[in-house]
């Protein structure tokens, strides 16, 4: 069974939609809260959960001793960006409100992660960090903009969006976490004026925005062999040729004004990503 079988066999339940629209309500649940509000028995959701998962719709992330539940829109950006032209127009449109919806999720309170998104990229954690750290390859998928720094933990990065006539520079910029081939995080970029005004946006918000707290991405990779069926049944490629990569944008907090535009690009930049080093 492919990737995309997964995704339709996990969405074809009312149930499991349920649990999806949960989450899309509050995002970031343990098993106990999901059984709470969906009036539903622990082994009923932790069921459907499962399969969520193996579909790659459901990630988790550990805080303490609760696991937390997240919805992960990358498969339905896979499917939308990459394949949508094989369907016909009302599964287009549904799978269109779905991404939206999934791409929207809110979020919740201020000491969960505010997005959490799992891919399977069949490529190498080499050639994975690769493309996150070079310029070269960056720009391909960030929409024009190169990451520019040594990678190195404590070091300042530079976003150079336009080939560098605009640049976005700032001492609190910096690389949190550097582990090559497993692990990179670093703070959220500046939003000055100069970036407002490439992206046309107005004076109005790029103030907004600049006064919020500044958050942090980080990047989790991981062979596939240690990360489960979910990534053996979206290809038939050997374990060795997979990669796991979590991304975990947090540190906001409820009602900024960054939330959108960050929930609705980390799901197109992923998978513009996965298709750069699958498919070149």
């Amino acid at each position: 069974m492919t990737a995309i079988d997964e995704v339709f066999r996990a969405l074809s339940d009312p149930s499991r939609r349920r649990l999806l629209d949960s989450l899309n309500a509050e995002n970031g649940q343990s098993l106990r809260e999901l059984c709470a509000g969906l009036d539903m028995t622990r082994q009923s959701v932790s069921k459907h959960l499962a399969i969520l998962a193996e579909a790659n719709l459901v990630t988790t992330v550990r805080r303490g001793r609760e696991k937390l539940h997240y919805l992960n829109a990358a498969p339905i950006s896979d499917i939308a960006e990459r394949w949508i032209n094989r369907y016909d127009q009302p599964r287009v449109d549904a799978l269109t409100d779905l991404k939206k919806a999934l791409e929207g999720t809110p979020m919740t309170t201020a000491t969960k992660p505010a997005f959490v998104y799992t891919t399977y990229i069949r490529t190498t954690p080499e050639r994975l960090w690769e493309a996150l750290t070079d310029p070269s390859f960056t720009r391909r998928y960030w929409g024009g903009v190169a990451l520019l720094s040594d990678w190195k933990q404590g070091s300042r990065y530079t976003l150079d969006l336009s080939e560098g006539s605009v640049t976005v520079d700032d001492p609190e910029q910096v690389i949190l976490v550097s582990d090559p081939y497993r692990r990179l995080s670093y703070t959220w970029h500046t939003f000055t004026p100069e970036w407002a005004a490439h992206y046309n946006l107005d004076a109005g918000y790029q103030a907004r925005v600049a006064a919020e707290p500044r958050s942090k991405v980080t990047f989790d990779l991981e062979p596939a062999a240690d990360a489960g069926s979910a990534a053996d049944a979206g290809s038939a490629a050997g374990a060795g040729d997979m990669v796991k990569l979590t991304v975990i944008h947090d540190g906001f907090e409820p009602g900024t004004a960054i939330i959108e535009g960050v929930s609705q690009g980390w799901p197109r930049i992923l998978s513009d990503l996965k298709t750069l080093l699958e498919t070149g």
